[in-house]
């Protein structure tokens, strides 16, 4: 009776492990798709020049891609030939692309998401320890910026830091005391980093 009782229990292990563990597959899998919070699913975002575009015409995949916004801001799709995407949203360039695949094709469904933000970067530059490009994650400040550019130089000046931001055709400098900031003192100086933007470590 003990054997028995050995030999069943050892048949029913390791189907019990392969139970849990095709159970937990699908949690996994599941949450790998979980939409990912980023500028990208902000309705008024803008696609700029190097963002990555997946273009889909529904039940159309002849009309679908995905593609790289050039230098000159437009994309080039199938039978459409350039279509200009820089400065539009999401929906503005699914909206464009719908009226021209018209010619092709009875009332179109078209989606347009942005699969990589490569437009959104800014620069860093002096005493880091990393200078160069950084892309700019969701609401990113001055102060996550010089993280990820791995810090302060030893002999960084850390009170006199600041953000070179060009609007409307001017240049703005904005003040960063590194010191002060930390310590949650002027925390408007915090501002968050736009496209574009450089931040100077003298």
């Amino acid at each position: 009776m003990k054997l028995y009782a050995a030999l069943l229990l050892s048949t029913l292990v390791p189907v019990s492990a392969q139970t849990f563990v095709s159970k937990g597959a699908p949690d996994v899998q599941a949450g790998a798709h979980k939409p990912v919070v980023n500028d990208a699913a902000d309705p008024a975002y803008l696609i700029g020049a190097d963002d990555v575009l997946a273009v889909t015409v529904w039940k159309e995949p002849e009309l679908s891609a995905t593609v790289p916004v050039r230098s000159d801001g437009k994309i080039s799709l199938p039978l459409l030939n350039d279509v200009q995407a820089a400065g539009l949203t999401p929906a503005q360039l699914a909206a464009d692309v719908s009226e021209k695949v018209k010619k092709f094709i009875t009332d179109p469904s078209v989606t347009v998401i942005v699969t990589q933000m490569n437009s959104r970067k800014a620069y860093i530059m002096g005493l880091v320890n990393h200078q160069g490009m950084v892309r700019l994650q969701a609401n990113m400040t001055v102060l996550q910026a010089l993280s990820a550019a791995g810090g302060l130089a030893p002999f960084a000046n850390r009170k006199k830091i600041y953000v070179l931001r060009t609007e409307n055709g001017q240049e703005q400098k904005l003040p960063f005391n590194y010191d002060a900031v930390i310590k949650g003192k002027d925390t408007d100086q915090n501002v968050l980093l736009k496209p574009g933007d450089t931040v100077v470590v003298p």
